[in-house]
């Protein structure tokens, strides 16, 4: 694992957005995993920016959401459907049938997440997967537990995290008790992994999911076990 810290948010965006646009360079017709939340939102900006300059080209490559909440459509403003396509996605020269999102208003969501397993494999599988970690260090929306999750599946969010995304939603509006996530062992699958965090909140998870042992009560430890991770974060 190669840790990095950086001075600030600023460069931590920067760096992450190169990292990014390295890899798509290097594989410009890969499998790439994204993800959602505050931390990766410098990082699309840059991107965004990179790609006007002429330096990175998206035409190529297929994505893959790490997540996305059930029982909202993916023109609802707190989908991630949404947010990709604001922060990233609609500003870039992706193909639309190379994006692949779980879709949450699935009628048969186990079908869904068995699918969206399929795609992945027939895709040769992920080249870089993009993560933020949570403050009781899930990833995607694996919570801490007794056991490491398998594949794609439908995960209730616990109360912590639920609470950490109110702050999204509109005062008294429903928060999507469940999401469809990637589930650890297809995180593990990816060939590279990059993980991004910012904030000083964010110390002490890191610090045990670096330096602690590898417990499915703190899921990102199990990054250990990867043979090709990247964290860069910032206080």
């Amino acid at each position: 694992m190669r840790v990095t810290k950086v001075r600030d948010y600023a460069e931590l965006s920067r760096r992450a957005a190169a990292f990014i646009a390295g890899r798509i360079c290097a594989e410009p017709c890969g499998a790439f995993g994204f993800a959602t939340g505050s931390t990766p939102e410098g990082a699309y900006a840059e991107l965004v920016r990179m790609h006007r300059c002429g330096a990175v080209d998206f035409g190529g490559i297929h994505t893959f959401n790490l997540d996305e909440y059930c029982g909202i459509p993916g023109d609802h403003p707190q989908s991630y459907r949404h947010f990709m396509m604001d922060r990233l996605f609609g500003h870039v020269n992706l193909k639309p049938g190379n994006v692949e999102i779980p879709d949450g208003m699935a009628a048969d969501l186990d079908g869904e997440c068995r699918r969206y397993e399929g795609r992945i494999r027939e895709l040769g599988g992920i080249s870089l997967q993009l993560l933020g970690i949570g403050r009781n260090g899930h990833i995607g929306f694996n919570e801490p537990g007794d056991v490491f999750s398998g594949d794609t599946a439908v995960f209730r969010l616990t109360e912590s995290t639920v609470a950490a995304n109110s702050r999204h939603f509109a005062p008294g509006e429903a928060i999507p008790p469940t999401a469809i996530s990637m589930g650890i062992r297809t995180i593990m699958g990816a060939r590279s992994i990059l993980l991004i965090a910012s904030g000083p909140e964010k110390r002490g998870v890191l610090d045990a999911m670096i330096n602690g042992p590898i417990d499915p009560r703190l899921p990102a430890s199990i990054l250990q076990a990867h043979r090709d991770v990247s964290v860069i974060y910032c206080d």
